[in-house]
């Protein structure tokens, strides 16, 4: 179309009445203009076609009916078809604009017009226009398109209409948090979602349409390119780049990131083959190894979307639409080394609608999900519930800016709880859908009076000034996070070593974890409220031991443990850090076992082997009483090992008290370090 042809006639359009008039058409609304006429017919006929396939094919559409409203932007019919176009796309509440110039048009060129025009008006948070156009909206029979029923119900409608009142009142309170973008280390002009961390907050993985992908395939909706997993890591200050997993993580097909294990060693990876499965990759030094099926029990011919592991790696939470559910899709939970089936986590957390985006804090009891029920302002909204006493807290709301009017998913924190990571669709983004980051505050300090000080300025006029605290982080997680590297104790060369997790208590095994095969390096997390020991083990050394007894409540920590594995030689010395007394005494205790167990093991398993069990104490109390208790203490060692088929000839007890620290007497810390009990290889 000529751009003076395409002046006048919009200039003509300008001069219309005040009062909106809606425009069709025909050659009567665009006179000479025959061209232009031609021109926006057929945008509209190409743009019918798409929008009438089945299933639709609105992205396609799309721009066709724009290049048509650029021709007659006040035709109610056309604008009504836009803004449900953008209601089907990444940018939906774009199609605001569009709809209210519609109703403005003519109200009743759509009978599904005041039903999208809620959508809309709900989309972009405007509570109570929302609600009026909802009541206006018919339900079952008359929101139809092309001769097909769209089925909404009265029950429908009431139900957006709750989602309505639900964020005004959530709106009103909003949360205290910062929401940043990710930036473009991460984000893409394509839609990027789908965010994993690892406890520590050392690597992110993402699920990205950009371009660039494995197999090159674009999505034929429209929705860019077929999803692919990305990898950055955090170098301290930010986020770096994220690159391409590549193969074989990465195929031809969509594969999108689920849930990654707290070490970061373990991935859990969505494909669309067989209607939606979850596969497992494991990480091999600097390598993805291919992704492996999770099994019958995880994985049926329904739709399995999302997972999440338990800190220990036991268990796997999971999002299914599997026949037996409470709505749409439930999240379940299931043993994974077990054949028990999954169960359904119930009615506290499954609602009459859908649930997805389970994620499990490290702390072992903290769960996040979206939802489509409880107390959501739209779509899915993001929620939290702790375990506690046997049953599952009434889930909470994250409330808002958080959660929007739309779908908001796939939300995962650091162990710290202090920030969180998800996608949305938001003003500042750079695309369609980003990956923020969302850093939580604590709850509003009070304003402080402060005392009447006496300024420079005027001595004789007291003054009293009103302080604001500054906010303060949520550091309420209860878990401890243990990591370091695993070294050879004389090269330094890092080694591919099992990590066992024990509950001292009990003496059971609670998981076995591997330190990374080239880095060495490894990653354990530990909920409050058990005694752990910490046993590191490669063959051709001697084992290794920690402690770590944290009582429940025990605020987050975490600790950096570097692990030199040594190898069994003669003067070789092991502290064995498991082995408890009572203050003053020489009885052990029972959390003693699992460490003296693999003691005896090693002597099992190397019959050549000959020990020296040692004692040590700190310097507090008189020296001949030290050395008194710990060669008691050193003996009882040795008379357990050999009640339990140990030839006494193979062991020696001596106790040297206060006479060889490890660490200055002077703190707290120190004089801990030296109360131990070690062995030392004398013959092997």
């Amino acid at each position: 179309m000529p751009f003076l042809n395409r002046l006048l006639f919009l200039l003509l359009l300008a001069a219309l009445p005040a009062a909106a008039q809606n425009i069709a058409f025909t050659k009567d609304n665009f006179g000479e203009n025959k061209e232009g006429l031609r021109e926006a017919q057929r945008e509209l006929k190409e743009g019918d076609t798409e929008y009438r396939a089945d299933p639709p094919r609105y992205a396609q559409a799309l721009p066709h009916y724009l290049k048509a409203q650029q021709l007659n932007p006040s035709n109610a019919a056309l604008n009504v078809k836009i803004g449900d176009c953008y209601l089907h796309s990444p940018t939906k509440t774009a199609a605001l604009p569009y709809l209210q110039r519609a109703a403005r048009l003519d109200a009743t060129a759509d009978a599904r017009l005041h039903y999208l025009l809620a959508r809309a008006l709900h989309l972009s948070a405007k509570w109570a226009e929302a609600i009026a156009e909802y009541q206006l909206a018919p339900a079952v029979g008359s929101n139809t398109r092309n001769g097909d029923a769209d089925a909404l119900s009265a029950a429908d409608l009431q139900r957006f209409v709750k989602e309505c009142r639900n964020g005004q009142k959530l709106m009103a309170e909003p949360v205290r948090v910062f929401i940043d973008n990710a930036g473009p280390e991460l984000n893409s002009a394509a839609s990027d979602y789908g965010p994993v961390v690892s406890a520590d907050e050392s690597t992110i993985l993402i699920t990205s349409r950009r371009a660039g992908s494995t197999g090159g395939k674009e999505d034929p909706e429209g929705n860019g390119y077929f999803e692919d997993i990305y990898q950055a890591t955090w170098n301290g200050k930010a986020w770096g780049r994220a690159t391409n997993l590549g193969e074989p993580v990465n195929t031809d097909e969509h594969n999108a990131t689920v849930g990654v294990a707290p070490d970061g060693q373990r991935l859990l990876v969505y494909t669309n083959a067989n209607g939606g499965d979850l596969l497992e990759a494991n990480l091999r030094g600097t390598a993805w190894g291919k992704p492996k099926q999770l099994g019958t029990r995880i994985n049926t011919r329904s739709h399995e979307t999302s997972a999440t592991y338990s800190p220990d790696g036991r268990f796997l939470y999971f999002v299914s639409n599997r026949e037996g559910g409470l709505g749409g899709a439930d999240i379940y939970k299931v043993e994974l080394e077990s054949k028990s089936p999954p169960v359904n986590l119930g009615p506290a957390i499954n609602t009459s609608g859908g649930e997805e985006g389970v994620f499990m804090m490290p702390d072992g009891k903290t769960m996040f999900f979206s939802s489509q029920g409880h107390n959501s302002m739209g779509g899915y909204d993001i929620f939290k519930s702790v375990f506690e006493n046997g049953q599952w807290s009434e889930p909470e709301n994250l409330g808002w800016p958080i959660n929007t009017p739309d779908d908001d998913v796939f939300f995962v924190t650091s162990a710290s709880g202090r920030h969180g990571y998800y996608s949305s669709d938001r003003p500042d983004g750079l695309g369609a859908k980003d990956i923020y980051r969302v850093t939580f505050l604590g709850p509003e300090k009070q304003p402080l009076l402060s005392e009447e000080d006496q300024l420079l300025a005027s001595r004789l006029a007291p003054v009293k000034q009103a302080v604001l605290a500054p906010a303060v982080a949520v550091t309420t997680a209860q878990v401890t996070i243990l990591k370091g590297t695993v070294t050879d104790n004389a090269t330094k060369q890092p080694l591919d070593a099992a990590i066992d997790l024990i509950d001292n208590v009990s003496g059971l095994t609670i998981a076995t974890f591997r330190s990374n095969a080239t880095s060495g390096k490894y990653l354990v997390s530990l909920p409050s409220g058990t005694n752990y020991g910490i046993v590191a083990r490669q063959e051709g050394y001697l084992f290794h031991s920690e402690n770590f007894d944290l009582p429940v409540g025990a605020a987050y920590a975490e600790v950096v443990k570097d692990i030199p594995l040594k190898r069994l030689e003669v003067g070789t010395t092991i502290v064995l850090r498991n082995i408890f007394f009572d203050f003053g005494k020489a009885t052990l205790r029972k959390e003693s076992k699992a460490e003296l167990e693999r003691l005896q093991k090693l002597l099992v398993e190397t019959p050549a082997l000959k020990l020296e069990m040692a004692g040590h104490t700190d310097n507090v109390g008189e020296a001949a009483t030290n050395k008194s208790l710990s060669q008691r203490r050193a003996q009882a060692v040795v008379t357990y090992l050999s009640q339990h088929g140990i030839a006494a000839a193979r062991l020696t007890a001596a106790g040297y008290g206060e006479a060889r620290p490890v660490a200055p007497n002077t703190s707290k810390a120190g004089r801990q370090l030296n109360r131990r009990t070690e062995f030392k290889v004398t013959a092997k």
